[in-house]
């Protein structure tokens, strides 16, 4: 009797071999099974395999329809969020032109993303009913409307506010209807010179038909009147603007009437298009920009080469299904109808948008701009005087734990352990994961350095870390190249844990020595993001580091570890027990409370703990960035439960648990999230601290201050809905203010 996934996954290709459908992916298996199983295991056609995975435990409370929220309304309700930083005056005002564009970015990736996945789910069965109680196509329905909404309120802010107050600092972008005569003779002939010769206009017929558009690039749709030189007269037109070309360019300053005075590409072509199709008339120009299904998979049977299987879904990433039509404002129904219609789009999909149709392009004005007093306050990273004081960083770490506090702290102590270890002839080996390193890495460079100097260099390196997959290709090449051992973790569970080893000879011993973070090796991004790392020696740690990376370079069972907790093996079971236990504290008449920081709170399971907790007496207090499911404050449910989000300067990325533990105080920094991919579908670890020096500067730093925001703070009710916190009387206190205040170099 065949198996039950065999059969499960079978029979999903074959209903979906004439749709739209992505390929199978090893995470997506168990919906597959529960939706299909039943019928199968009762006409006895197949039988059911033992669990191959951990399976969730028992919380003692289960989500129900009444409380649980909506994943995809939540992470719009993030970006409103993000919105208002855009709307804030007392936000520099670059920064708010940056946050704007942060939540086009967003936006880019919700479609690409969840709105993709939607999608399918509406194809594969649209009569589901999810844990929110709402079948996909309801879902669909609300975001799109949530979606249009968020878009009008962006581009209304754009036009309405930040355009003038930037032009009102000399920060213009110039109209083709208001160029003088300098400025348009200066853009003809920049347009002659780098525009005209790459483009190729694409005049509709049966011998030119409908181009092939990449996702998320500039193109126009041109409506045309008369016939050519060959008699033709289609009447549309495609010009697709080439990646090569910038969306923005600055005018000289002698013509430009202006201190900065930027052009938009579309307003040069617009300008030239009796260029392109001499003797036509041109009766409509319009922008348009389509986002396409941009998730990766890879089938099983490609797993034989993960690395060039990835190489050629990466190549089609390009050419997804379509998800999202952006359209200029003053595209004429019928052109819009057209594309709409090319895309195999509904109308719902089709977005008007009152000026650019990426607003992404505009992030690097910030950069170009050198206007100190529009901009965030620079300041210096500082670092911790265990370190400073003692440029060796391993006797340093000997001395005690080093814990870095990022973006306040710098993440240079990060490189120069691995370029100390790259370069001393007692180190034998260094082990790394990779995640996200971006395109230029010190790290990785030492990694490379430290394999050609005959080091053994075991390299984890994650191709499936969503649009690094790339990069992170180029990076396994290289690596490989200079003799590293790499490899890409385990099919089907992305490795997301932050883990560093480096094993050196000292006497007689071998010592090992571990970084551990919240974030990536990123160095660009550790000036951005909040989080959390952690070096030790300690040697029951460095044991378990050692026994994760064994088991994702080798084969064999997970042996127990003596104080990580790993997904997929025993986090989630962990995480559970540690809530529980608290509960237990509180019937018994103790103090019992749990304060917790992540960017997502999803998983079911955790979620009834948290409930059952909250009915227990314990005092739960969640400080969650971006999406959160779970119904704070509802009588008889949650009603000690609180949660908030922090939105400011910086990304709140790290993961903090802290649980009472009657005085114990439990404290664990992780690189998960509470959610479900986290838990059972990825490679995670969270690490406590066992200093009590630093176990209460984490609380004193990642927990306490955003517990006492009301500057940048939002709190959650309980029908899902964020009000920022507003102080009452005297100055608004902001954690991130008071981090930069208290943590960077003076």
């Amino acid at each position: 009797m065949p198996d039950l996934s065999i059969v499960c996954a079978n029979y999903y290709s074959a209903l979906t071999a004439k749709t739209k459908q992505r390929k199978i992916f090893p995470c997506h298996m168990n919906e597959i099974i529960a939706h299909y199983a039943p019928a199968l295991l009762a006409e006895g056609a197949v039988h059911s395999p033992p669990p191959a995975m951990p399976q969730a435990t028992n919380a003692s409370v289960t989500t129900t329809t009444q409380s649980a929220l909506n994943r995809e309304l939540a992470l719009l309700a993030f970006n409103e969020r993000v919105l208002e930083q855009a709307r804030d005056a007392d936000v520099p005002l670059l920064e708010r032109l940056r946050f704007l564009c942060i939540v086009s970015s967003n936006l880019d990736e919700f479609f690409e993303i969840r709105v993709a996945a939607l999608n399918e789910q509406i194809l594969f069965d649209p009569n589901a009913r999810g844990a929110d109680g709402l079948t996909p196509r309801e879902v669909y329905k609300l975001v799109s409307e949530r979606a249009h909404d968020l878009v009008r309120a962006q581009y209304a802010l754009f036009n309405d506010d930040l355009l003038p107050a930037l032009a009102r600092e000399g920060v213009c972008f110039l109209r083709r209807n208001h160029w003088n005569e300098a400025q348009s003779e200066w853009v003809r002939e920049y347009f002659m010179r780098e525009v005209y010769p790459v483009l190729t206009p694409i005049g509709l017929d049966p011998a030119h038909p409908f181009p092939r558009i990449l996702n998320k690039s500039l193109n126009f749709a041109v409506e045309l009147e008369g016939k050519d030189a060959f008699g033709r007269s289609s009447g549309i037109a495609i010009v697709q603007a080439p990646r090569a070309l910038p969306r923005l360019i600055r005018l000289p300053a002698a013509i430009a009437g202006c201190d900065y005075a930027f052009v938009f590409l579309s307003s040069i072509v617009h300008a030239h298009v009796e260029t392109l199709f001499a003797g036509m008339q041109e009766r409509g120009w319009y922008q348009f920009r389509v986002t396409r299904n941009s998730d990766v998979e890879v089938e099983d049977e490609d797993m034989k080469d993960l690395r060039e299987a990835l190489k050629g879904e990466l190549r089609q990433r390009h050419y997804g299904d379509e998800v999202r039509l952006e359209v200029a404002e003053t595209c004429s129904d019928k052109i819009a109808g057209f594309l709409r219609q090319q895309f195999e789009l509904d109308q719902d999909d089709v977005y008007r948008v009152a000026g650019p149709v990426n607003l992404v392009r505009l992030m690097q004005i910030p950069d170009w701009v050198d206007r100190p007093d529009l901009k965030y306050r620079p300041f210096i990273q500082s670092v911790p005087a265990q370190v400073a004081k003692q440029k060796d960083m391993f006797k340093a770490i000997r001395q005690g734990d080093v814990l870095l506090h990022h973006p306040f702290q710098s993440f240079k102590p990060v490189v120069d352990f691995i370029r100390q270890a790259s370069e001393d002839a007692d180190v034998l080996a260094i082990k790394q994961t990779v995640y996200r390193a971006g395109h230029d890495s010190e790290l990785i460079e030492a990694l490379i350095a430290a394999a050609r100097r005959g080091k053994e260099i075991t390299v984890v390196v994650e191709l499936l870390a969503r649009f690094d997959e790339e990069a992170n290709i180029n990076w396994a090449a290289r690596l490989e190249d200079a003799g590293a051992h790499v490899v890409y973790g385990i099919v089907g569970y992305k490795t997301h844990a932050k883990m560093a080893m480096v094993v050196r000879r000292e006497g007689d011993l071998l010592r090992r020595y571990v970084h551990l973070g919240t974030g990536n090796y990123h160095t660009r991004t550790t000036k951005l993001y909040t989080d959390f790392g952690l070096f030790t020696c300690h040697e029951d740690l460095c044991a378990d580091v050692n026994e994760v990376f064994l088991q994702l370079t080798g084969l064999g069972k997970a042996g127990e570890l003596l104080h990580l907790w790993q997904s997929p093996f025993s986090l989630h079971g962990n995480l559970i027990k540690a809530i529980e236990r608290e509960a237990a504290h509180a019937r018994a008449g103790k103090p019992a409370a749990i304060v917790a920081k992540m960017n997502a709170l999803t998983e079911p399971q955790v979620i009834g703990a948290l409930y059952a907790a909250s009915q227990a007496g314990v005092r739960v207090d969640l400080i969650i960035r971006g999406v959160c499911l779970l119904r704070p404050g509802v009588p008889g449910l949650s009603e000690s439960i609180t949660v908030r989000s922090v939105v400011g300067r910086f990304l709140e990325h790290s993961r903090i648990y802290c649980f009472r533990n009657d005085r114990a105080y439990d404290v664990y920094l992780s690189s998960a999230d509470w959610m479900e991919r986290n838990l059972f579908h990825r490679i995670e670890v969270a690490f406590p601290l066992l200093d009590p020096r630093l176990k209460h500067r984490v609380m004193r730093e990642g927990l306490r201050p955003y517990l006492k925001d009301n500057g940048q703070a939002w709190d959650m009710d309980t029908d899902g809905e964020y009000k920022r916190r507003k102080t009452r009387r005297g100055p608004a206190f902001r954690a991130q203010e008071h981090l930069l205040s208290s943590l960077v170099a003076r």
